[in-house]
């Protein structure tokens, strides 16, 4: 991998996604804590879910880094264990550009369909716990990104072991937000596939194509 790709850029990057953790934490120091814990505790999703906002500023500025990091991620991924690629700057951007447009069309058509089913609640609730579990996703991503650009001899164990700790973390966000909407749920699980199928799971196959024309 280390053969095909320059990491100047990446650096750039990284340090992008890490001006934007620090000033989410510079605006909320108290919430930024309650953050870093919520994969082993529902405090933050008691307190702050009942003051999201449509636009968050202080997810916003996570969601950033979400969006890079986890660019930079799929690519150094792809680059070891699918095809070696050369960087080149404008198609990365293009590349990042798909990946935050996929993830905010995605919110907002879930939005949409809360509005549309007149569930607007349950929806904005359900999103905020995701939304949550992939903002501190997102963090393992940059943290991710930084071993495999000081540390590239160990480019395959690395992201193996990133990306277990990342599905990890969504499955206790899903486990979660499964647990407080069962009731809802059960008597719907037929739709709630269908909704698994649509939303869940076909954006990230789209995401996977966008990468792999990356190297077309």
């Amino acid at each position: 991998m280390r053969n095909f790709i320059t990491y100047d850029w990446f650096t750039v990057f990284t340090i992008l996604g890490l001006m934007a953790i620090a000033a989410a934490k510079f605006m909320n120091a108290y919430r930024f804590n309650d953050f870093l814990s919520v994969v082993g505790n529902s405090k933050y999703l008691k307190i702050y879910t009942k003051d999201q906002k449509f636009i968050d500023v202080f997810d916003g500025l996570l969601y950033i880094n979400l969006a890079i990091s986890g660019s930079i991620f799929f690519y150094l991924g792809y680059s070891t264990f699918v095809s070696p690629l050369t960087f080149e700057l404008v198609p990365f951007l293009k590349l990042l550009l798909a990946v935050a447009t996929i993830i905010v069309i995605k919110t907002l058509f879930e939005r949409l369909i809360g509005s549309l089913f007149e569930i607007d609640t349950i929806v904005d609730n359900y999103l905020f716990q995701k939304i949550t579990f992939k903002n501190y996703s997102g963090m393992v991503f940059l943290l991710g990104n930084l071993l495999l650009l000081y540390m590239q001899n160990y480019a395959e164990v690395i992201i193996i072991v990133i990306f277990s700790v990342i599905c990890l973390i969504n499955v206790i966000g899903f486990t979660t937000s499964f647990k407080n909407y069962q009731k809802t749920i059960n008597p719907n699980f037929f739709y709630f596939l269908l909704y698994l199928c649509a939303l869940e799971i076909a954006p990230y196959v789209l995401l996977y194509k966008v990468i792999s024309e990356y190297n077309t």
